[in-house]
């Protein structure tokens, strides 16, 4: 039943909007695609992701940003978020207005969006919309393993597809994070593939160095090069290899403490003109906030200013790279 809705949503769409035969091949699309009226704010400007400070209420969360120097909060509207996607209509009007009061801005969200069927989608691209939020970061999209590559890539091309017009519908645009593991978009390739070829300005990536190099310790700048006209946000964390149980893992660490060459990782980014908001995570022990955590087993202050180490390490980086 939910294939057959599916199915009708994308058609009733797609027939709407005049693109049921628009897709291209991979080879028919450039490889350097311009989007022009996509929208596009906040360049390099440093927002936290609010995962890390789900401990806190709107406005002590915006005034723990301020206090540590962040430009915005990438806000989790999600199941367990701090906006919760049953409440977004309610909620999420606060959480920006408090945010907003404190001089901060909401340039992005996090959502576990993944196509037009996803719960309260439509709710959450129209209110963020709505409430002058750019960009949305999508849920990750799962390979079905009893098929093909290729048919899979194919059904993912289709869902995102219908998710492009409904973006275009609310102008707010989807950015997908690369996330190491089995996952769509773990090994780089399969992400530009589809974004080359669904050559639309309201999908694009939130490119994540971290786990760009977990997947290729020496071959990430490849992954860079491929992506780099389909870059909308950046994440920002760092990792090192550790063996934990006789296996070796990747480990989150605090910013210049691991594997991530930031000054080499900066100096392209400044070389490919790419100009997007980055978001700043925390992963690494912090007393339980690095999981989203409402109770913490560490104090306020010390966690804070761990955050602001990173933060200003991070700021350092930028101005030494000409980004600021």
């Amino acid at each position: 039943m939910k294939t057959n809705r599916r199915n009708f949503i994308a058609k009733s769409i797609l027939a709407t909007a005049g693109v049921a035969s628009s897709l291209k091949s991979v080879g028919e699309t450039n490889s350097k695609a311009t989007f022009p009226s996509a929208p596009k704010v906040g360049t390099f400007s440093i927002s936290i992701f609010s995962k890390n400070l789900h401990w806190l209420n709107y406005s002590e969360m915006a005034s723990a940003a301020v206090e540590m120097g962040f430009d915005g909060i990438d806000l989790t509207v999600r199941p367990e978020g701090h906006v919760l996607p049953e409440r977004v209509v309610d909620d999420l009007p606060k959480a920006v207005e408090a945010i907003k009061k404190a001089g901060l801005h909401v340039y992005m969200i996090t959502t576990a969006i993944t196509d037009v069927e996803s719960p309260f989608a439509e709710s959450i691209l129209k209110t963020a919309s709505t409430l002058g939020v750019a960009y949305y970061r999508m849920g990750w999209i799962q390979y079905d393993f009893k098929i093909s590559m290729d048919d899979n890539l194919k059904t993912f091309k289709k869902r995102l597809t219908v998710l492009a017009e409904l973006n275009k519908k609310y102008n707010i645009q989807a950015h997908y994070q690369n996330h190491s593991g089995t996952s769509f978009g773990s090994p780089i390739w399969d992400l530009w593939m589809a974004l080359k070829e669904l050559d639309t300005p309201w999908i694009r990536s939130q490119y994540d160095v971290l786990h760009a190099m977990v997947e290729g310790a020496n071959s990430w700048t490849l992954g860079l090069n491929l992506l780099q006209s389909y870059i909308g946000t950046l994440d920002i964390k760092d990792f090192q290899w550790a063996k934990k149980d006789g296996k070796w893992v990747s480990e989150v660490v605090p910013l210049g403490q691991g594997m991530v060459d930031y000054k080499k990782y900066l100096s392209l980014i400044k070389q490919k003109n790419i100009e997007a908001p980055f978001s700043m995570h925390y992963e690494y022990p912090l007393g339980g906030a690095e999981n989203g955590a409402r109770v913490l087993t560490m104090g306020k202050e010390e966690i804070l200013s761990s955050m602001k180490r990173d933060l200003e390490f991070f700021r350092k980086l930028l101005t030494e790279a000409g980004l600021k």
